[in-house]
């Protein structure tokens, strides 16, 4: 619990930070003169001010947000001295630069934490896939189980290298929402000859990236030997003699030809709601067993059917791969992938705003600070990745043409710029009240997304 808060919190104060620190560069830089850069809301829990520029600096209570107060005659009285420091008194230019700085220095910030990843590299699991369930696009397109996926080609686009299993499961997902065709170089082996398919990923019934999705895909992990990794004592099947280390040939005459497609058989044999012996065939020390089984019924969660279950713990690890990209790679790899994530909160926005997707992808800060805490556990590079996807939703979210948000005041100067007058006062008023109610709206619905997730 302490590490989720203190993880969230200090997340929280990056990201910040680094906002309002690209409106206040760049309003330095054009000549405006900045009153408060304030990190947090209401009571100040410490405060300096600039003997040079005359700045306060302020990190406040409440860290769910900051601002950059700027010398503006529409705010206080001006000396005459000063108007020329005044926010309101800069050109058009200057003043979109200011307001435009914040969201993209979160982006910048996207791709300097995304390139650190990419520098410190990571052990991911190898693309060597898992029995694709039947039916999904992978097994319609006849990738097999241990199939190494080599390189994709996403488009009209290049072939390029698949460095893990999560390169592949991203090129995936992007490839999907964009509804773009995606080819696999694939081989039974990494010395065998490579062969192409094609995935219809037109035929998915639904685009949003979560478990259902990937099940659809066919991609439901890394393959994985259909070994007994562990088995709890007293269960069925340690009752039945199957140990630790076992192989698992077959299950009732069928082949297990991977972990992963092993559990699933197990799991389906209580689909009926009753569970019969099954016969077990292992390979123990060189030598074949054949084992009794007789699984225990588990009740299916949220209506679902019962599946079957034997308390042990099956698969082998998978086959790792460290994945560490150079200076060069790392930097542009990163730049890529921010653009790639700034495109795909852009594209399910949209299909979220016309029904096509639903609400529920919209998180809080209760599920935010929950991913804080998980990542800050694993280690620096997933927090650091999980900081880089944080940065970018919030670069993005601020760009929308929402009046109270950055994007909002964006919107108020292509007006001014095209139409060569400032938006009324009464229509001012007008779009910051709907604007106002479209943000309550959303925080509502992420409020209620976040109890769901997490205690539902």
């Amino acid at each position: 619990m302490l590490l989720t808060v203190v993880s969230f919190i200090v997340a929280l104060g990056i990201l910040i930070a680094v906002h309002e620190w690209g409106h206040y560069r760049v309003a330095v830089a054009c000549g405006v003169k900045v009153l408060r850069y304030s990190i947090g809301f209401g009571k100040p829990l410490l405060s300096w001010t600039s003997r040079k520029s005359g700045t306060e600096y302020v990190i406040a209570a409440l860290p769910l947000g900051g601002y950059v107060r700027m010398l503006d005659e529409r705010e206080a009285e001006v000396s005459p001295e000063e108007k020329h420091l005044a926010f309101n008194n800069q050109p058009l230019r200057a003043r979109a630069a200011i307001v435009a700085a914040g969201p993209i220095a979160n982006l910048v910030l996207a791709v300097a934490l995304l390139a650190v990843v990419n520098w410190m590299g990571q052990s991911e699991p190898a693309a060597r896939l898992a029995a694709p369930p039947a039916g999904s696009i992978l097994q319609v397109a006849g990738v097999q189980s241990g199939d190494w996926v080599q390189r994709i080609a996403k488009g009209e686009q290049d072939w390029e290298a698949v460095t893990s299993l999560g390169n592949l499961r991203w090129a995936i997902t992007t490839a999907a929402i964009e509804g773009e065709p995606l080819q696999l170089e694939v081989a039974a082996g990494k010395d065998a000859a490579p062969r192409v398919v094609k995935l219809d990923l037109s035929s998915l019934a639904q685009k949003e990236p979560d478990a259902a999705f990937m099940k659809q895909v066919g991609l439901i992990g890394a393959w994985t030997s259909p070994v007994v990794d562990d088995v709890v004592e007293g269960g069925p099947a340690d009752r039945a003699g199957v140990r630790k280390g076992d192989w698992v040939q077959s299950l009732n005459g069928k082949p297990a030809s991977d972990g992963l497609q092993l559990l699933d058989m197990i799991r389906q044999l209580g689909a009926s709601g009753k569970v019969e012996p099954q016969v077990w065939v292992v390979q123990r020390n060189g030598r074949m067993l054949q084992l009794q089984v007789t699984p225990e019924l588990a009740d299916g969660k949220n209506g679902q059917s019962s599946t079957a279950r034997v308390n042990a713990y099956i698969g082998g690890q998978p086959a790792m791969v460290q994945v560490r990209l150079g200076l060069w790679d790392g930097l542009t790899a990163g730049v890529k992938k921010t653009w790639e994530l700034s495109s795909m909160t852009l594209r399910m926005m949209g299909r979220m705003l016309i029904g096509q997707a639903s609400l529920k992808n919209i998180s809080g800060p209760l599920t935010i600070a929950d991913y804080a805490g998980k990542s800050a556990s694993m280690g620096l590079v997933q927090y650091l990745s999980f900081l880089a996807l944080i940065s970018i939703s919030l670069g993005v979210l601020n760009l929308l043409p929402l009046p109270v948000l950055d994007g909002g005041h964006l919107m108020y100067y292509l007006w001014e710029g095209v139409t060569g007058r400032n938006v009324s006062d009464v229509w001012a008023e007008r779009l910051q009240r709907a604007g106002v109610a479209v943000i309550l709206l959303m925080m509502s619905v992420a409020f209620f997304n976040d109890i769901n997730r997490l205690w539902g």
